[in-house]
């Protein structure tokens, strides 16, 4: 069953962010838009490019109206000791939620229960905290931070216009449709 139009389900999770450890639940997706990126583990390969990917997006995402969230299944501990460790991650300034009970993980759908660790889970979530896209890699395959921005800003376009679609390739300030029986069988 596809999560998309669906309410975050219901979490509390400690976090690291800013060099605190901070409580986060769903409730910290309402009122901007949410990116929640999962990934396996800390202190692997192709996570941290990912997130330093990220966090080079991190200026963007927020000037967009939307927080960043990285979650993966070790604890919070954890994510402190590899930002105080690795070069890349140390670069880190959003939130990194620890999901050691695997609540979260769960919730989305992204939980690989016979390892333990996540998928790679890519969700933008509105200001209403429900999920309008989501996109799920296998392990060795990184994300591309900029094809997030470009699905938030198409997502942001949608919810504010109603009426609009964005088509395939879309670009911020390209033509967009209007579903209507005119267009049936015209593109």
């Amino acid at each position: 069953m596809s999560l998309i139009g669906k309410e975050v389900l219901p979490f509390k999770a400690q976090a690291y962010k800013d060099g605190k450890f901070v409580e986060v639940t769903e409730a910290d997706f309402k009122g901007k838009w949410s990116i929640v990126c999962f990934y396996p583990a800390d202190f692997t390969f192709v996570c941290p490019t990912e997130l330093e990917d990220l966090q080079n997006h991190y200026e963007t995402f927020k000037s967009m109206g939307a927080e960043v969230y990285s979650v993966s299944t070790d604890t919070h501990f954890t994510h402190k000791a590899w930002h105080d460790t690795s070069e890349t991650i140390g670069k880190i300034t959003y939130t990194m939620i620890g999901d050691p009970t695997h609540t979260i993980s769960r919730n989305f759908d992204v939980l690989i229960e016979e390892e333990g660790l996540a998928d790679r889970g890519t969700f933008i979530i509105d200001p209403d905290g429900v999920i309008q896209a989501i996109e799920i890699n296998a392990g060795g395959i990184g994300r591309d931070a900029s094809v997030i921005v470009n699905k938030l800003k198409a997502a942001q376009y949608v919810r504010n216009n109603p009426g609009e679609v964005c088509p395939a390739k879309w670009q911020e300030g390209a033509a967009t449709l209007k579903p209507s029986l005119d267009l049936v069988g015209k593109i």
